[in-house]
């Protein structure tokens, strides 16, 4: 509101305004205030009286100068002609004529252009406000004659400290925790939930918990979303369909559950990044059960069960059996935290073994420096034996070439996948004997030696000796 603010001040007023935002955000309840600034006595001016006749009009929609339209009732090109008509009056009491038209996006195409005249060129003492929550369908020709702003939607602690306000005032015991309740369950929207209010009100007089908001709206409670995320946590898949069970039992939105899933899980992550971060509304000491439950789950992990159900939430929406749909998403959840994966794998082996530390010698290298024989003379220098392979002692472990053939974050399907990446050193050749005539008379070369590791000893590699004992697995020679 700082824009408006300071348009008023500085006397630097447009002849259209644009609010954009979701349903119960403050555009009708923007525009009339700012409509009040406008037309106030001695205005415009920001400090106006709201007890004012003239602002009291405006707010109770009596008002001659400041016409309310519904763009939805009011879409034709006729109506459209009829504001024309009346845009040349000028106003009755206060400064400005000012039209205020709802759900603009409503206007027919032919409506808009024969508005767009008018909108473009409008006499002084005329100001159009317009409202929308589907800004795509309004034509850019109208877009670039306003100028816009955007609402966002109400923070969930904002809604439920406007509720408690409201509970006061009218003399209502309103649970803090039920006003929470109701604020997540409003999404945004503070009209959606100051009736709410009121429906509980009238279904629960004068004193509300949280469990009145759970049963009339079907609300999820927070205690129930973080014991099916400690399930989900600890892959204890039976507590998990149990409870999606008992919620459809009684009468509970299962989307509504698991939009509540996402919304933990997500909050479970940033705490992961950001530890600092709220808790979403959670209890601290449900947060803190959650935090301890998932410290297992690294943020990879999260982020895959994430995807998980973003994917059961497209499916549940054209679904007739939501709760199937759930309950495999659910199932499918806990696989993907409990299943392996390549770069898991490697790290226990590398951990358990200390190979990768203690043997791989610097990039780039194939034989240790310090190891590594000194070359000898070829007494025949017009034939030269190239080494085939150096000791197993120097050996660098290099980039297994089936790990390459497989993404790092695949999983093994059997023992014979990590077989075949921790042992893909190939067996060496014997040593080759190569003709060159145009190699330098005296070049130093190094001594045949046939030190290749035979194929069948393989399995006495550290890397896989270790793997064997780890799965308990035996090698079989096919």
């Amino acid at each position: 509101m700082r824009t408006l603010t300071n348009a008023i001040r500085q006397n630097r007023l447009a002849h259209a305004y644009l609010f954009v935002g979701p349903r119960g955000t403050g555009k009708t309840s923007t525009a009339r205030i700012f409509a009040k600034a406008l037309n106030c006595p001695g205005g415009p001016k920001v400090d106006f009286d709201p007890n004012d006749p003239a602002c009291l009009q405006i707010a109770e929609g009596t008002s001659l100068d400041v016409i309310e339209i519904d763009g939805a009732s009011n879409n034709g090109v006729d109506e459209v002609r009829t504001l024309r008509e009346s845009v040349s009056y000028l106003p009755m009491s206060g400064q400005f004529k000012i039209y205020y038209i709802d759900e603009v996006h409503m206007l027919t195409t032919s409506a808009f252009n024969a508005l767009l005249k008018t909108l473009e060129e409008p006499p002084p003492h005329v100001k159009f406000i317009f409202a929308t929550t589907e800004v795509h369908k309004i034509l850019p020709t109208i877009l670039s004659r306003c100028q816009r702003f955007d609402l966002r939607p109400i923070p969930t602690e904002t809604i439920a400290a406007h509720l408690l306000h409201i509970a006061a005032k009218e003399s209502v015991s309103l649970d803090e925790k039920a006003a929470w309740a109701i604020a997540k369950g409003a999404d945004g929207g503070m009209r959606d939930a100051q009736s709410m209010l009121d429906q509980l009100v009238a279904f629960c007089g004068q004193k509300i918990g949280e469990e009145d908001v759970i049963t009339i709206f079907g609300f999820t409670s927070r205690e129930t979303v973080a014991s099916l995320c400690d399930a989900i946590f600890h892959k204890n898949t039976a507590t998990a369909l149990q409870i999606i069970q008992r919620e459809f039992s009684t009468g509970h939105d299962v989307t509504q559950l698991l939009n509540e899933l996402i919304g933990v899980l997500r909050a479970i992550i940033v705490a992961k990044v950001d530890p600092d971060v709220s808790n979403e509304g959670i209890p601290d000491e449900i947060w803190q059960q959650l935090l301890e439950a998932s410290k297992n789950c690294k943020a990879d992990r999260l982020l895959a069960v994430i995807d998980v159900f973003a994917d059961t939430e497209g499916r549940m929406k054209w679904a007739s059996n939501r709760r199937l749909h759930l309950e495999l998403g659910v199932i499918k959840a806990i696989q993907t935290i409990s299943e392996a994966r390549v770069s898991d794998i490697i790290n226990v082996l590398a951990g358990a073994s200390g190979f990768f530390a203690e043997q791989a010698p610097s990039a780039g290298s194939g034989i240790s420096a310090a190891t590594s024989p000194q070359p000898e003379p070829d007494p025949d220098p017009q034939r030269l034996e190239y080494v085939a392979a150096p000791s197993a002692a120097t050996v660098a472990v290099p980039q297994p070439k089936a790990a390459e053939k497989k993404s790092k974050d695949s999983d093994f399907s059997s023992l014979d996948d990590l077989i075949e990446v921790a042992t893909d050193l190939p067996p060496q050749p014997p040593a080759e004997r190569i003709e060159d005539t145009t190699a330098p008379a005296k070049l130093a070369i190094e001594p045949k030696r046939d030190i290749a590791r035979p194929v069948d000893d393989f399995h006495k590699d550290p890397l896989i000796s270790k793997a064997v004992e780890i799965f308990a697995a035996k090698i079989v020679n096919v």
